[in-house]
């Protein structure tokens, strides 16, 4: 009952409006300051992150031992489209949340963002990020009803059905949800 009304009704809509603006803003924001500054660079937090992994205090043993060798030995030498994607998804994630468009899909990159930066020890603002950003993808198309989303979907599910051949079962109008 209460998932029916976050993605049905209007009142829930317009909320999810304003909350998705809100953390559209903060990635939209974080993504702006690492393309416009000085040159962004991760290495230095993927060092940090590598040497100082999180711990288990009672046994003294890392908690997450194969994100730790995912950044030794993926992300550290592929550095540079590190600093790359980071910048650039961050700064996606949040156009596509104020503007609504594809509006689940990029709440549930900033919640993959958000998991890899505690993944790697980085507190700060991710646990907020991340409840905003579950509450937003539970609204599902309805988070997106004010925005883009209204026009996309429709044709996104048509495109899908022409591509499935029809199959699948039936696509329903976003402007309805």
């Amino acid at each position: 009952m209460v998932f029916k009304f976050l993605r049905e009704n209007v009142w829930a809509a317009a909320a999810f409006t304003l909350l998705r603006i809100y953390l559209g803003w903060q990635w939209l924001e974080a993504g702006w300051h690492k393309l416009t500054g000085e040159g962004f660079d991760a290495s230095g937090f993927l060092k940090k992150a590598i040497e100082s992994p999180v711990m288990d205090k009672a046994t003294n043993e890392a908690i997450y031992p194969t994100y730790t060798g995912f950044l030794e030995h993926f992300a550290l030498p592929s550095v540079k489209l590190i600093n790359f994607l980071i910048p650039v998804g961050e700064f996606l994630v949040g156009l596509g949340l104020i503007v609504g468009g594809l509006t689940a899909a990029a709440a549930f990159f900033g919640l993959m963002m958000n998991f890899l930066f505690l993944f790697a020890g980085t507190v700060s603002t991710n646990p907020w990020l991340t409840l905003l950003g579950i509450l937003v993808l539970i609204g599902g198309a309805n988070a997106g009803k004010f925005g883009l989303d209204y026009f996309l979907l429709p044709w996104i599910r048509i495109g899908w059905k022409k591509l499935t051949g029809g199959k699948g079962g039936t696509p329903t109008d976003a402007r309805t949800v």
